[in-house]
């Protein structure tokens, strides 16, 4: 029998071939899924680039007092959002803030990760998520842009208030 490609079963040569058509097609198709995969699935590291830095800005000596911080940084830049359009600086800040914020959330001790107040606070966490994708899908619409970070200042303060707790 005629060599068509190399075969993944060695014991049979028999059984699975791929001639190098078939097989540079398949390689093809992954990588152009894979890409279109990590540009299409919202956030990821390219486009918060900044996170790193607002957490270190905002590095406390606990976690939870840098997610304070975090917190207070937040608000800054949501009212700093108000009456914007598009993609702003502030706007951009506050997303990299957000994802700086949710990285820190997951360190915290384990000691106080199993209180309640914890569990709240990750609840929280999660409403802002909603209400900041809808932030997102209005940043060129006045005035449920401005309506939306009304709602995420209000969650962010419930959130600051919960973080207390953990102190």
């Amino acid at each position: 029998m005629k060599n068509r490609g190399f075969f993944l079963n060695k014991f049979d040569e028999n059984v699975l071939y791929f001639n190098q058509a078939e097989l540079m097609n398949k390689v093809v198709i992954f990588i152009a899924a894979a890409v279109l995969f990590m540009g299409f699935s919202g956030c990821s590291y390219v486009h918060y680039p900044r996170a790193d830095e607002f957490a270190e800005k905002a590095k406390g000596a606990t976690t939870v007092e840098t997610l304070l911080n975090l917190t207070v940084m937040m608000e800054t830049s949501a009212q700093a959002s108000k009456e914007g359009k598009g993609k702003d600086q502030s706007l951009d800040d506050l997303h990299n803030q957000f994802h700086a914020f949710n990285n820190t959330l997951c360190c915290v001790e384990k000691a106080k990760r199993e209180t309640p107040a914890y569990d709240l606070a990750v609840t929280h966490n999660k409403e802002l998520w909603t209400i900041f994708k809808r932030i997102w899908k209005f940043r060129n619409t006045q005035p449920q842009r401005d309506d939306h970070l009304d709602l995420f200042i209000t969650e962010i303060k419930e959130l600051r208030a919960t973080l207390e707790l953990l102190k």
